[in-house]
């Protein structure tokens, strides 16, 4: 835990102004982002603080899958069954903002405006899926 660590302080329910989504894993939390790019933004982040993106080994393996299972239930548990018309994946450092890993589920990617394109492109320099 770091109390300096905005996405701890959320997954603690320290920071009142954010309301926490269902979450199927005691181990993650799911969130609507502050700025969202899209109808459906959301971020599913570990419990755990961890490091960004860069810092996961194999051993990480099934945490990220269950992150992308939470962004997948979060979307259908909101009207949202074209999982052929999402985006979900991390920024690459030094393009992430918070430095707690942190997934980004979007929806519908196809209407993502012409900035959040370029931030959340497929396997960008700074965005990896």
């Amino acid at each position: 835990y770091d109390g300096k660590c905005v996405f701890c302080r959320i997954a603690r329910r320290e920071e009142p102004g954010t309301a926490l989504l269902p979450c199927q894993f005691e181990d993650l939390v799911c969130f609507r982002d502050i700025r969202p790019s899209a109808p459906h933004h959301y971020l599913v982040v570990p419990v755990e603080h961890m490091g960004n993106c860069k810092t996961l080994k194999a051993e990480h393996i099934p945490i990220v899958k269950r992150m992308m299972e939470v962004g997948k239930a979060v979307l259908q548990k909101n009207n949202f069954s074209d999982l052929n018309d999402i985006r979900m994946g991390f920024h690459w450092p030094p393009f992430c903002s918070i430095s707690h890993l942190h997934l980004h589920v979007l929806a519908p990617a196809s209407q993502l405006g012409f900035l959040s394109r370029l931030m959340y492109r497929i396997n960008s320099y700074w965005f990896i899926t």
